[in-house]
């Protein structure tokens, strides 16, 4: 089952209340065509409190999809925003240690033992995403904006203490983010010792979101076995597979976060930038040279840095596009395409 959560009038202005958190449908598995969800529940939030309830009836409402028993309309990519606009909680991992060991070889600092079983978390902004096709906004090009390609899993319920079986039995959807970094403010607030938040905008989200089930073997132990398209200004940049190098899973992710607090249905945890070794374990390298490429500007400058001496490739500029998205068997979007220019 495919659910998203299509614009309202007004939706995200100060002030505007109502609309805010989108408009819930069913989309057919090939994208094309939704369904009205509202008769069964009127937002993406309203069904994962109640999902024992509601997510039966949007599986039937999905069938009667397939086999165009019922009214349907055309999807169109550009009216989704994010499937949650806003959320109770946004908490971010960093489940590929390839990633945070390029980022310190690079910098000439060893990588702590702890971070091969103790997952990086942070707690980012959830008040208000952006859609698939939203602009990333950037009031000054000097803050170096990045992407970042990851998967995300929105879980239900999470007890506090919960074992890592019971976390990812708790995965209630997966999907895509564009989590946008300013990599030139990070440095001096992490030296701050307080976390991101400045560094951090809002991020976007693939225009649907997925169930477990409906993933069927790509989704195998807590992991998403299918590699991150990205493209950066028409150019392929990352073909990276999720399902490879990722230390810590979801549900390893997800227990985590729920070591000392219950986390609440609609909370959203991401993987992390999707990252993969070279073949022979080194970093990787650029599509263009035969490699599976970057999930994220960074991770190039890394290597840029480590090879030559000096990054090389600039951070985005307005005018900039960035698409992320992850194929089916038939070359088809699984999620829909994140397609965002900067402005």
């Amino acid at each position: 089952m495919k659910l998203a959560s299509l614009k309202q009038p007004g939706s995200g202005q100060p002030g505007s209340g109502q609309g805010r958190d989108g408009r819930l449908v069913v989309v057919s598995d090939d994208l094309a065509w939704y369904a009205d969800a509202g008769h069964i529940c009127a937002t993406l939030q309203g069904a994962l409190d109640d999902w024992a309830r509601i997510a039966p009836a949007l599986e039937l409402l999905a069938i009667d999809l397939r086999n165009e028993a019922i009214p349907r309309e055309r999807f169109h990519e550009h009216d989704a925003a994010a499937p949650l606009p806003r959320a109770y909680q946004w908490l971010d991992g960093s489940a590929y240690v390839n990633h945070v060991a390029l980022v310190r070889q690079a910098r000439g600092a060893e990588l702590p033992e702890s971070f091969w079983h103790d997952p990086l978390m942070y707690q980012g902004g959830s008040d208000g995403f952006l859609g698939a096709r939203d602009a990333i906004p950037l009031a000054d090009e000097s803050w170096g904006c990045d992407l970042e390609g990851e998967v995300v899993v929105v879980t239900g319920d999470v007890a506090m203490g919960a074992s890592r079986d019971e976390a990812l039995a708790a995965v209630r959807l997966v999907g895509l983010t564009n989590d946008v970094s300013l990599r030139n403010l990070i440095p001096a607030e992490l030296a701050k010792g307080f976390g991101f938040v400045q560094s951090k905008p809002a991020s976007a989200f693939s225009p649907v979101f997925v169930t477990p089930e409906a993933l069927g073997d790509w989704w195998q132990d807590g992991k998403l076995h299918r590699r991150l398209m990205v493209e950066v200004n028409g150019r392929a940049f990352g073909r990276a597979d999720a399902g490879v190098d990722m230390t810590f899973d979801f549900g390893t992710l997800i227990a985590h976060a729920a070591r000392t607090r219950v986390l609440s249905a609609g909370t959203i945890v991401g993987s992390g930038t999707v990252s993969n070794r070279d073949a022979d374990g080194g970093a990787g390298r650029p599509v263009a040279d035969g490699g599976v490429g970057y999930s994220c500007l960074a991770e190039l400058r890394m290597v840029e840095t480590i090879r030559d001496g000096a990054a090389t490739t600039p951070y985005l500029s307005r005018g900039d596009t960035v698409r992320i998205w992850m194929e089916d068997d038939r070359h088809r979007p699984i999620f829909g395409t994140i397609e965002q220019t900067v402005g």
